[in-house]
């Protein structure tokens, strides 16, 4: 039932009761043991009615009780809307105010539980819609959230909705439990093929494998014993931290050995280091440049020791081996590895005793070590093998281009701009295999010499023709006939207009050139001519140049118009400082400066009111923002996804600086504030903003809002006292600045209610730009 219908005339009273008892001809007023049995009578009348439910005589005594006693009880016992409006109507403008106060609280009290009544059908059907709605939408990770969130407003009024619309509410919600089990599908499946690719994977490199299963045992018997796990950790890092100090004292022996020429005794202490670092951590700096330095000073020892390479083999072997692992970036590694394979070869030249053990650990630990290198430059090739894809296409759309072009009539400003982004596209597809890209290059650089062949067969043509205009200018400073020279002057100049491109500094020169020769061909003309005819000539042409600077600036926008509408005033002044212009041009001059004129305030207006449009689009943006926020807090989100949503509507915020101060201030605001949790009142907020847009703008409302429109019409209705319904008198900036601080809601049903919000206010912008 909306509002308009509890007002609605009452059905007059069923013929079938009882017809109210026609008062007798007034008597002769009786005496008091008679008013007295009257009221007794009537008390009894009124009691037996009520008993009997007979609500028609009880009506009757409302109206015509003797005493206000009874007419009070009457009333009281009249449940009947359709009665209760009638007997007000009845009752207004008598003289027991008290009976007209019970009925009117009766009836309030009726149209509240209607109001509810409606409120929860409106409920019902708004969830019953969000929820075939959502069991629709794509998965998201919002999606069950949502879900839950629905089912829940659903709980709270499913006793009161229709069979039908129960049945159909639960065919949606199933839908959409049946697309987060298909979800949960997709995922274990996703999961069932990563797995898959993980054990592909491990069986390639068995190796890899091993140490992967070992870490994987390990880590399931930390999992299992976390606190034996975190024991043996503190005693494996005092462990290695006792080792560290053992390698320490050692390393100070072995220094002090060799200090004391005993290098026997230091290689000892040297092999006894090498064992505790197969079990300790890494060493710090300042170790590992002892040791390194310890090293040296052994080799050097042992050089002189002893002229054999296998010293020298056994070092190459164990720095191949440290690069194992490395962090050095792969071409780097790569660099190191080939130089200590360049020092082996060196090395094995000439070499008599058996090598092959140190060469299989040396190759080995080169095979290792090269891993990353080796994927590092496959993944190079990958991109090498894209840029020369990108180029091909690129040949091709060129090849295209060129095959494609109407060269009987070309357009020769298209051929130099695709000449240009296609080197310039060419080189930013790089770097590229160069024997793979040998062919394509040497097409693509055949291709564009022969645009460029054509661009300047063009170009050479162009500068011809206007070598040719300069010397026929040139030509015109030799004429007698002044007036007819300067004729020509400028129809040549028109037809230099005409000419096709040239290059840039060829053009400018040529430009110079042409317009010194005109500007000669001018001088002498005011040369001869009167000096008021040259007052007049030079006061249009000055008027002139006036119109034509300002219908360019009336047709720039942006940042140019505004940096150039800064030169009004002062053409304003150069204008009116021509003073009288030639008659026969005058009027056409000062019209032409007035349009032109009001064309640029026209268009800086434009531009302010795009300017402005545009701050408020980023203020709907940052609105967007601070709900995604807003509506995280409410649903409780994890700490960090809120400081991301935050960050994110901060960042907006920060992006809309130069937007409207009110509606930026309200943005602020709801950025600032708590997220609601009732999100069924701010969608309800939303939607009679929405509402109220379209009765400013005489917008239709939607079906499924009308019965909302509605409600909000008879409230301005009954809040207007009986004068009637009064239209929204709120401007659209105001609403949108309402709009801007509502509280959150999802995101689908805000993005339909922006969109037709946004609607709104484009119609009633547009419709002010029209008024004025």
């Amino acid at each position: 039932m909306s509002l308009f219908t509890r007002f609605r005339k009452a059905p007059p009273p069923s013929t079938a009761a009882a017809p109210r008892e026609i008062a007798p001809p007034p008597a002769a007023a009786p005496v008091a043991p008679e008013v007295a049995l009257l009221a007794e009578q009537e008390e009894a009348r009124l009691t037996a009615a009520i008993s009997a439910a007979d609500f028609q005589t009880v009506a009757a005594l409302v109206i015509e009780g003797t005493s206000t006693k009874i007419r009070q009880r009457a009333a009281e016992a009249i449940d009947d809307p359709a009665q209760i409006r009638q007997l007000l109507r009845d009752a207004r403008g008598g003289k027991d105010k008290s009976v007209y106060k019970i009925l009117t609280r009766k009836r309030d009290a009726l149209l509240a539980q209607e109001r509810e009544a409606e409120q929860v059908q409106s409920e019902i059907n708004a969830v019953s819609a969000a929820i075939e709605r959502h069991s629709h939408r794509p998965y998201d990770p919002l999606f069950t959230p949502a879900l839950e969130q629905l089912e829940i407003r659903w709980q709270a009024v499913v006793e009161h909705a229709a069979p039908d619309i129960v049945q159909q509410t639960q065919q949606a919600i199933d839908r959409s439990r049946e697309t987060i089990a298909q979800h949960l599908r997709q995922v274990a499946a996703e999961a069932a093929r990563e797995l898959a690719a993980a054990n592909a994977a491990a069986l390639a490199q068995k190796k890899r494998e091993q140490e992967e299963q070992a870490a994987a045992a390990a880590a399931a018997e930390r999992a299992r014993i976390e606190e034996e796990e975190r024991k043996a950790k503190a005693e494996k890092q005092e462990a290695e931290a006792h080792a560290v100090r053992q390698i320490g004292g050692l390393l100070r022996k072995a220094q002090g050995a060799l200090a004391s020429g005993s290098s026997r005794t230091a290689a000892g202490l040297r092999r006894a280091i090498e064992e505790k670092l197969a079990s300790a951590p890494p060493l710090p700096a300042h170790l590992t440049n002892q040791l390194r330095q310890l090293d040296e000073k052994l080799q050097e020892i042992n050089d002189w020791k002893s002229f054999s390479v296998a010293p020298k083999r056994a070092e190459l072997i164990e720095r191949m081996e440290a690069l194992i692992g490395a962090t050095l970036h792969p071409s780097a590694l790569a660099g190191h590895i080939k130089d200590l394979q360049e020092q082996w070869r060196a090395l094995s030249k000439g070499a008599r005793e058996d090598i092959e053990a140190d060469w299989q650990r040396f190759n080995e630990a080169a095979h290792k070590a090269y891993q990353p290198c080796r994927e590092f430059f496959e993944q190079q090739a990958q991109v090498k093998q894209e840029n020369l894809r990108q180029r091909g296409q690129l040949f091709e759309r060129l090849a295209a281009f060129e095959s494609q072009h109407n060269w009987e009539q070309p357009d020769w400003r298209t051929v130099a701009t695709a000449l240009r982004e296609a080197r310039q596209l060419w080189r930013q597809h790089s770097p590229v295999d160069p024997a793979d890209a040998e062919e394509l290059q040497g097409k693509f650089n055949q291709l564009t010499a022969t645009l460029q062949s054509r661009l300047d067969a063009e170009y050479a043509r162009n500068v011809k023709e206007k070598r040719s205009l300069i010397a026929r200018v040139r030509g015109l400073l030799q004429s007698s006939d002044t007036r007819k020279a300067i004729d020509e002057a400028k129809r040549l100049q028109e037809q230099w207009k005409s000419v096709g491109m040239v290059p840039r500094d060829d053009d400018r020169k040529l430009w110079d050139e042409f317009r010194q020769q005109c500007d000669a061909l001018f001088q002498r003309r005011q040369q001869e001519s009167a000096s008021q005819a040259e007052a007049w000539e030079g006061k249009r042409l000055q008027a002139a140049g006036l119109c034509e600077e300002l219908e360019k600036i009336a047709a720039l926008t942006g940042s140019e118009l505004v940096e150039n509408v800064k030169k009004l005033p002062e053409l304003r002044v150069a204008f009116d400082a021509i003073g009288d212009l030639p008659r026969a041009h005058a009027r056409q001059l000062q019209d032409r400066f007035e349009r032109a004129f009001d064309r640029c305030h026209q268009a800086v207006a434009q531009q302010h009111a795009r300017e402005a449009e545009q701050g408020w689009t980023h203020l709907f943006d940052a609105a967007n923002a601070v709900r995604a926020y807003r509506l995280a807090l409410a649903r409780q989100a994890d700490a960090a996804e809120c400081d991301t949503l935050k960050a994110a509507a901060e960042e907006r915020i920060a992006g809309a600086a130069r937007s409207p101060k009110r509606g930026l201030e309200s943005v602020k605001a709801a950025l600032s504030r708590e997220g609601e949790s009732d999100l069924a009142a701010n969608e309800l907020a939303l939607r009679t903003l929405c509402i109220r847009a379209e009765l400013l703008t005489d917008t239709p409302t939607p079906e499924a809002d009308q019965a909302l429109r509605r409600e909000y019409q008879m409230q301005l209705l009954m809040n207007s006292m009986g004068q009637g319904i009064k239209a929204e008198t709120g401007q659209i900036d105001a609403l949108t600045i309402e709009w801007l601080g509502a509280g959150p809601i999802e995101e689908g049903m805000y993005l339909q209610l922006l969109e037709r919000f946004k609607a709104c206010r484009s119609k009633a912008l547009a419709t002010s730009k029209r008024k004025s």
